[in-house]
C-alpha cells in the first residue's frame, strides 16, 4: 500500500513531496481559525500551496474535526494521521512509518507509529505543533544511551522524535565556546575540537549523545575542577510546547536556563547548546587491572585520596569493580609523569596494565575508553546512590553487593559493576559560581555510586534488577545509621523506578514545577511525552 503522504498528494494534484519547513517564509492567507484543522494549518505558517496540500489531507477524514471537538478518536489512527501529516511537512526522507527501533539496549526495542528525523530547528517546531494538535504521545531521542524503557523509545501509538540529524558542531572564532546540536555524539565533539587545542566538559564515553548529558547534569573526568557539563553552558536554544524557538541564558529566560542545567526533559526540545570550552586538551592518564583480593585496599586508598589527594583538582580516579577483576584509572588534567596526587595507589599491586602511562588528549582517552564498551545488544540497566566519604561504608556495601551479584551471575550469567565516582566539594562550588543549577549537589566531598548491569534473557529481568535495587537500599540503610547519608541521586545514572528530581530538594523541585508550567502551561511535555523523569511525576518522600 502506498504511504499516506503519497496518496494524499495524488488526491491533491501535487507532483512531489515537498519539505515545507525549508520554504521561504511568505505566508498564506489565514484560514477559518474557528475550525480546529484550519487553525492548526494556519499556525504552521506555510505558503499558500503548502496550506492547501496539508488542509486537503486532513479534511479527507470527516471524523477528525469531531474528534478535535470531543476528544473521542482511536489513538492508533490519530497517531497515523499525525505521522502522515509530518511526512507531508518534512518530506518522506524525514519520516519513517515502519521504524526498526533497535539499539544496544534490548529493553528499548519498542515500535512507535513512526519516527521523525528533523534536519533543522524549524522542523522540530513543526513536529511539536503537530503532536500537540493531534494529542499524540511522543518521545525524544538524542543518543539513545539511556537503558530505561520508554525514556528514548515508545511502544504503540505515538511518535519518536529522533534528533540524530541535528548533529552540528561549531567552534566560535575565538575558541571560547562551541555550539553543539543535541544529536551529536561526544566522540565527534572531542575529535572536532582536538586540533584547536581546546575541549569541553561533556560525557566520558564517545557514543553518548549530547542532549541527554546536559539535561541530566553531565559528569566528566574533570567535573571536580570545572563543574558538571550543564554548569559550563552559555546558552540553550529550545523549542517550546507552542512551537516557538527561544534562547535561555544568563540574560534571557534566566529561570528556564537554570532549570535546563540538570532538570531533565520537562520544558521543551533543546535544539542547540552553546558551551564554554576548557583549555584541557593535553592530559595524563593510565589504568590498571587488579585482582578482587585487592578491592579492600583499593577502597581504603580511594577514601583517603578523596580526603587528601583530591585536593589537587586536576586529579580524578575512575574505579570500576567487577566480579572477576577491578579497573582503576588515574586522570590528570595536564601533561605529567606519575602525579603525586595518586601516590596512595601506586603500591597496590596490579595484575596487568590496561592503559600505560600516557600524555595524550581528551580525545585520545575517549577513544580508548569507547573501545572497552561492547556494541553487542543486551539487556541493560544502571542505578544511582550517594554517600559521604567513608572507607568502612564502601567496603561493607561492596561486600553486600558482591554476595548478591555473584549469586545472580551464577544463575543468569548477568555481569554487574560496582562503581564509585568521586565528587569533591568544588563541583558544587563551580555550579554556584557559574550561575547555579537545580541539582542541589551537596557542598562537601562525597561519592556517586552506580552500577552497569548486562544480561541476556527477559525472563531474568526481575531477579537481575533486584541486585542494584537491594544495593541502593543497603547504601541508604548503612549510611543513615552512620550519619553518612546523601539523598542526592545523579539523574544521568538513575534507573527507571528512581525519583532523582525529588532529591534536588523541596525548594528546587517546587521551582522546577513552576518553571515547567510557565513555559508549558498546557503540560504538553508532562502529558504527551512518554517518560523520562517528568517533573510532575516526582515527589519528595
Amino acid at each position: 500500500m502506498a504511504p499516506l503522504s503519497v496518496i494524499c498528494l495524488v488526491l491533491a494534484g501535487a507532483s512531489q513531496v515537498a519539505s515545507f519547513s525549508r520554504f521561504a517564509p511568505s505566508l498564506a492567507p489565514r484560514l477559518n481559525a474557528n475550525k480546529p484543522i484550519d487553525a492548526f494549518v494556519d499556525s504552521l505558517r506555510l505558503q499558500k500551496e503548502q496550506v492547501q496540500v496539508v488542509h486537503d489531507y486532513l479534511v479527507k477524514d470527516s471524523n477528525l474535526d469531531a474528534y478535535l471537538e470531543h476528544r473521542s478518536y482511536d489513538s492508533t489512527q490519530l497517531a497515523a494521521t499525525a505521522c502522515g501529516t509530518l511526512e507531508i511537512l518534512l518530506g518522506k526522507d524525514s519520516v519513517d512509518t515502519s521504524p526498526v527501533n533497535e539499539t544496544v539496549v534490548q529493553e528499548t526495542w519498542l515500535s512507535p507509529n513512526c519516527a521523525s528525523f528533523p534536519d533543522a530547528k524549524a522542523d522540530v517546531s513543526l513536529i511539536i505543533k503537530t503532536v500537540q494538535f493531534f494529542g499524540t504521545q511522543f518521545v525524544v531521542r538524542s543518543g539513545g544511551h539511556s537503558p530505561n524503557p520508554g525514556f528514548s523509545s515508545l511502544a504503540g501509538p505515538g511518535l519518536l522524535i529522533d534528533l540524530q540529524r541535528l548533529n552540528r558542531i561549531s567552534l566560535s572564532r575565538d575558541g571560547k565556546t562551541v555550539a553543539l546540536e543535541p544529536g551529536a555524539r561526544w566522540g565527534a565533539v572531542y575529535s572536532t575540537l582536538d586540533p584547536y587545542n581546546v575541549s569541553v566538559i561533556g560525557a566520558r564515553i564517545p557514543h553518548v549523545g549530547v542532549g541527554g548529558t546536559f539535561l541530566g547534569g553531565g559528569y566528566f573526568h574533570f567535573s571536580g575542577q570545572y563543574g558538571t557539563a550543564a554548569d559550563n553552558l552559555k546558552n540553550v536554544n529550545i523549542v517550546l510546547a507552542n512551537g516557538s524557538i527561544i534562547d535561555a541564558n544568563a540574560k534571557e529566560s534566566t529561570d528556564l536556563f537554570w532549570a535546563l542545567k540538570g532538570g531533565g526533559p520537562n520544558y521543551g526540545i533543546v535544539v542547540e547548546y552553546v558551551a564554554y570550552t576548557t583549555p584541557v586538551k593535553d592530559m595524563w592518564y593510565q589504568a590498571g587491572i587488579y585482582a578482587s583480593a585487592q578491592v579492600p585496599a583499593i577502597l581504603d586508598a580511594f577514601a583517603k585520596w578523596q580526603n587528601t589527594g583530591a585536593a589537587d583538582l586536576k586529579s580524578t580516579v575512575a574505579l570500576i569493580i567487577g566480579l572477576q577483576t577491578t579497573t582503576l584509572g588515574f586522570f590528570y588534567s595536564e601533561p605529567a609523569s606519575k602525579p603525586k596526587a595518586f601516590e596512595l595507589f601506586y603500591d597496590i599491586p596490579s595484575l596487568a596494565v590496561a592503559i600505560p602511562p600516557t600524555n595524550g588528549t581528551v580525545n585520545s582517552l575517549t577513544q580508548v575508553l569507547g573501545s572497552t564498551f561492547s556494541n553487542v545488544p543486551q539487556r541493560h540497566d544502571y542505578r544511582a546512590a550517594s554517600s559521604k566519604v567513608d572507607a568502612q561504608l564502601y567496603n561493607d556495601v561492596y561486600d553486600f553487593w558482591r554476595q548478591e551479584a555473584s549469586a545472580v551471575h551464577n544463575t543468569t550469567g548477568a555481569n554487574m559493576t560496582f562503581t564509585l565516582q568521586p565528587v569533591p566539594a568544588n563541583l558544587a562550588q563551580e555550579g554556584s559560581r557559574k550561575g547555579g543549577n537545580p541539582m542541589g549537589v551537596p557542598t562537601e566531598a562525597h561519592q556517586w555510586w552506580t552500577t552497569i548491569v548486562d544480561w541476556t534473557h527477559a525472563k531474568d529481568d526481575e531477579i537481575v534488577r533486584a541486585v542494584p535495587i537491594a544495593t541502593e537500599k543497603k547504601w541508604k540503610e548503612l549510611s543513615e545509621k552512620r550519619g553518612l547519608d546523601v539523598k542526592y541521586r545523579f539523574l544521568n545514572d538513575a534507573s527507571r523506578d528512581q525519583n532523582p528530581l525529588a532529591t534536588y530538594g523541596t525548594e528546587n523541585l517546587q521551582r522546577l514545577k513552576q518553571i515547567a508550567i510557565k513555559y508549558d502551561p498546557g503540560k504538553v511535555f508532562q502529558n504527551l511525552q512518554n517518560d523520562g523523569f517528568l517533573i510532575y511525576q516526582q515527589s519528595i518522600h
